[in-house]
Order: structure tokens, then sequence, then C-alpha cells
């Protein structure tokens, strides 16, 4: 008898691990989203319009033998899961998928695509009447974002604030100097170590002139962005499960990514109590992890796959198609990127063939910026 896998959250680790599980369980993916969002496509977006048809990728060919469920679960208990619908999903497995939030272009709430594609075209026209961009937040996503708006715009001034002294810490000293190196190129105007005193009046992205202070002095802008802050939900927990969250509301897992205490339920991706950088790879090779687990236990084995974070931290950050910076990880120590290797690995498409495939549909790469 085929054993049932509910996968809560169809995102980058959601999908991973339901594509890896449908050929041996039947999978039921929950999703309240119409599409599958491709969120590292999101600053080439907002301001290269055309390239929003790589944004979002259809769940229809995701699966050939499970099935797709468009609503969100509002309980989920060791036994199955309660949608927003009042429809229950019993399952013999459980993976907890949800993911993080984050703030507007980066990711986004909406549940339909349309809607959001909407939204995008509308702050594009925002920002393209801006001269002067501010950016709250010097991490690898504003930095990206920094680096698109200069690569079609490279007159306009973008302005980089972050309260952090160091720029992208904990990577190799060549890898951040290079980063700098080519944001100075660019014209980016990077302030470490700056507080903003106020969050400018208007909302991120609606553009309008406003002046605000910080510790490094007046900042004059005529729009700007959030990139900062970081949501969970996980509050979807029913009280026999309630107990696995830290305080923080991350979800506690072990080295085989069960839930403490569950044998049948796993976690990965952000939502996890994993010490290391919450990314999509990272939720991705969790999700791998899992369906070995999850496979090896169908078949009458043993789930003893084990997932080993990387000890040494790892970034693809591109500038715009052709720049960036990049450190990966190997046995004899950390990999520097030049821009070019960069732009090969994720820079030029974002990844969009790679998930054109996943998700078994044909897509063009826009090739002119």
């Amino acid at each position: 008898m085929r054993r049932t896998v509910a996968i809560i959250g169809g995102g980058y680790g959601g999908v991973t691990a339901a594509k890896a599980l449908d050929q041996d369980t039947d999978v039921v993916l929950i999703e309240p989203k119409d599409a599958f969002v491709q969120n590292a496509v999101s600053p080439r977006a907002l301001v290269q319009p055309r390239w929003a048809g790589n944004l979002f990728f259809p769940y229809d060919r995701l699966l050939r033998h499970g099935r797709v469920v468009h609503d969100r679960a509002v309980s989920v208990d060791s036994g199955g899961v309660v949608l927003a619908s009042g429809d229950r999903v019993d399952a013999d497995y459980l993976v907890l998928a949800t993911g993080s939030g984050y703030p507007f272009p980066f990711k986004f709430d909406d549940a339909a695509s349309r809607a959001v594609r909407e939204r995008l075209l509308a702050t594009h026209a925002e920002l393209a009447k801006a001269s002067r961009v501010l950016i709250a937040g010097a991490g690898p996503v504003g930095l990206e974002l920094a680096g698109e708006i200069k690569t079609v715009w490279p007159d306009k001034h973008v302005i980089v604030v972050d309260p952090t002294p160091q720029l992208v810490p904990g990577f190799e000293a060549q890898m951040r100097d290079d980063l700098r190196r080519q944001l100075d190129a660019l014209g980016v105007d990077v302030w470490l170590g700056i507080r903003l005193g106020a969050e400018p009046p208007a909302e991120p992205g609606r553009a309008g002139s406003f002046t605000v202070p910080s510790s490094g002095g007046d900042i004059s802008a005529d729009i700007w962005f959030r990139a900062y802050g970081v949501s969970l939900d996980t509050g979807y927990l029913s009280a026999d499960l309630g107990a696995v969250r830290t305080p923080e509301g991350r979800i506690r897992v072990t080295e085989t990514l069960n839930v403490e205490g569950h044998a049948h339920i796993y976690a990965i991706g952000d939502i996890t109590d994993i010490a290391e950088a919450k990314m999509a790879g990272n939720a991705m090779r969790h999700a791998e992890v899992v369906a070995q687990n999850i496979i090896a236990h169908v078949r009458g084995g043993r789930p003893d796959a084990v997932y080993q974070p990387s000890a040494t931290p790892f970034v693809l950050l591109p500038l715009g198609p052709e720049g960036g910076v990049g450190q990966l990880p190997s046995p004899d120590g950390p990999i520097v990127l030049a821009a070019q290797a960069v732009s090969e690995y994720k820079g030029a498409d974002l990844f969009t063939g790679r998930f054109a495939e996943l998700f078994g549909v044909a897509r063009d790469v826009p090739t002119a910026a």
C-alpha cells in the first residue's frame, strides 16, 4: 500500500521534496499560491518587467502521481492537516516546508500570480521615475537589488545603509574586497555602521521625496526598499506539536531532519533551528535528505540519511547579469568566484533553466539588460 506524504509549503524545499517523493509515495503538496515563485528573479523582474515571465512556474506539471492542493494549512497535527476550506488531509508522513516571509519586492504574500505581476509593474513605474534610491539593508538581497538598479539605470543614485560595520561579514576577505570594488565601479554608495533614525515616511516601493536622519547624517531619496526583516509562520502547529517550536518560532529538528520526538514528521528550510544561512539552496538540500529518509522507511529500510550543514558559508551574489561575487565550499577550503563564474552559475539566467526543467516547461531568458 502506498503511503501518503503531506508537504505543507510549495516553495524551494517543498517542491524539491515533492518531486523526489512522487514516484514512491502519494504526495499531497499543500500550497495557497497558484504558481511557484522563483524569488531569485524578483529584483531583476522589478527593474526589467520582461523577466516577470520567469518569476512564476505553474505546479500542474510538477508531479506525475501526486497532487497539489491550493489551500492554506490552518492546523497541523501528528496525523494530518486541516485546511482553510475545512477539508482535512490525513497522512502517514508530514513535511513542514512553509519557509519564511520577507518584504516586497523580494517575496510576496499574494496567492495570485496575476496580482503579484501587477504590483511589480506598479512598483517598477514608481522606481523608474525616482532619481535617488535608498535601500535599507546591505545583505545579499539588498546588494543584488542595488546591482540590478544600476545595471538598468546607471545614472540613478543608489545608497545602501546597514548598521553592520562590515560588508557581508563571515566571508573571505578576497570576496568582500571584490564586492566592494564592483559596488564602487557601479557607483553604489554603501554606508556601513549606520542606523536610520526613523523609517522613511513613504511606503517602501512608493515614490515620494523624503529626508531621514541617520547616525551618519541626513539621507535624501525619492524611493526606498526594505531589505531586512524575516518573518516565520509556524503558528499552524497544533497543541501536540507546539512544544517543538523554539521561542523564536523555529522548529527543532534532529540530524535526520525529523521534528524532535516525531519519527514520521520532518521540517525543512528556513523554519528549522539549524544554525546555518537561511537560503534556497540549503532548503533544497534539506529536502533531498528528507526524501531519502521517507523512501527508505517506505521500502522497509532505515531512515538514517543525515544532514550536514556546510562548515563554510557560501553565496552566489549577482550584481546584474554579468557582475557579482561568490563563495563555494570545498574540502580544501572556500573557493572564491570571479564575476564571470557568478554570471555563469546564476547571474545570467537566475536559475531559470533549472526550474523550467523541474516544472516541465519551456522558458526563454532575456539576454539584453
